[in-house]
């Protein structure tokens, strides 16, 4: 190996791979345009680097799909009333609208909650500085359509140019169902129109349930209870149901991809065998992050990474450089002040926490800080890059 000092930390690279179908070897696919990318671009693996599969084309792989007409056989059989209150869903034509599709089919009548000024990931329906004018309680007020309509009028989004109220709208009455619009943050609101609800939410669903069902609703399901088991040749996802999911085509959506840790440890293995080194393998959606413009969470999914290989388990063990440069060795500079630093890295704890000289490093999950980097690099269009490589990212200062 070159004596130079290495010069580059951490490198992101997205990976071209084939268009992936259902049925096709994943991960022989991926191993193979992994080293074909190194060989081409004449990089090579090495411990501990990252190689990271987007859940589009696992599920795709798996043929994980379900049909709106499924969705609303499940939906019917669970809910036990024509009438269905669907409370706190995301704004969006991509993951929601077409579950929506699905529900309505199954049921005569939906009470549709939409929390306000904003879904839960962000998407606006309204700005703050709009609802501090309007003298509007939004953590006790419920309102009507029109009630909201007479107060706010008609507004889009500032990114899609979509009135998602009418929208949704829309969507429920084109699937036959009649459609009654309401806005309010507490779930009890839902409780006065119907006892039968599904909450739409994602990352606080399972408080939302037990307010529910502590306050007198008869049935109470989650997009993580529709679709848990086949019906018939369908697909399911046993963990997450319709969280997760994505648009296919105007009748058919795309589930979360399930069982794949085989999937990553047979990853792990043919690289292995083939490079001669020890990679960590995981799955990822959506990335962890916030939009300062848009002020959405990009955070659709349930979670970043539903399945991994062991050694992405845990949280950053860093110290902070700047800390230590400013503060432990202040009087330093130069070389002297590298190999201080460098010392101080070589010896630091097993587990930083608490300790002033890791302050200010990010306190996330491996697998939530690595999968936003995968989900920046892959993009959600026409990069074709389904597959991530992230090298030296459990590098440190010391490493040559």
């Amino acid at each position: 190996m070159d004596k130079k000092e290495r010069r580059v930390g951490t490198v992101s690279r997205g990976i071209r791979c084939p268009i992936i179908r259902e049925g096709d070897d994943l991960a022989k696919i991926v191993t193979e345009s992994v080293l074909e990318a190194a060989e081409a671009e004449g990089f090579a693996l090495r411990d501990r680097d990252v190689i990271a599969v987007t859940e589009s084309i696992v599920a795709r792989a798996q043929g994980n799909y379900v049909s709106i007409d499924t969705i609303a056989e499940d939906v019917k059989n669970k809910i036990g009333s024509d009438t269905v209150g669907v409370i706190f869903p995301i704004l969006s034509r991509n993951r929601f609208a077409i579950c929506l599709r699905g529900i309505a089919k199954g049921v005569k009548k939906i009470i549709l909650m939409l929390s306000y000024p904003s879904d839960e990931v962000g998407n606006a329906l309204l700005t703050m500085d709009q609802i501090d004018e309007s003298g509007v309680n939004p953590y006790s007020d419920v309102l009507s359509l029109e009630k909201y309509r007479e107060i706010f009028g008609y507004r889009v989004h500032e990114f899609t140019g979509v009135d998602y109220v009418a929208y949704y709208k829309q969507v429920i009455e084109e699937c036959g169902a009649e459609a009654q619009i309401i806005f309010a943050n507490n779930p009890r609101a839902i409780l006065s129109y119907t006892k039968h609800v599904i909450t739409c939410d994602i990352h606080t669903r399972k408080r939302t349930k037990r307010i529910l069902r502590e306050n007198g609703a008869e049935v109470v399901l989650g997009l993580d209870d529709i679709m848990t088991a086949p019906i018939g040749d369908s697909g399911y996802n046993e963990n997450y149901g319709l969280l997760g999911s994505n648009k296919s085509t105007e009748d058919k959506v795309k589930l979360f991809p399930r069982a794949s840790k085989p999937l990553v440890l047979d990853i792990q293995k043919r690289i292995l065998d083939a490079a001669g080194v020890h990679v960590e393998v995981m799955v990822y959606g959506d990335g962890a992050f916030k939009d300062p413009q848009g002020k959405i969470w990009e955070l659709a999914d349930p979670v970043v990474s539903p399945f991994h290989t062991d050694g992405l388990i845990g949280t950053p063990n860093e110290l902070k450089l700047k800390y230590l440069a400013d503060n432990d060795f202040s009087d330093l500079s130069g070389e002297a002040l590298k190999e201080a630093i460098s010392e101080s890295i070589r010896k630091k704890d097993a587990d930083l926490k608490g300790s002033m000289a890791s302050q200010g490093t990010t306190p996330r999950q491996l697998t939530d800080l690595i999968g936003s980097l995968c989900d920046l690099t892959s993009g959600s269009g026409d990069k074709g890059t389904p597959v991530v490589l992230v090298q030296g990212y459990f590098d440190n200062y010391t490493n040559a």
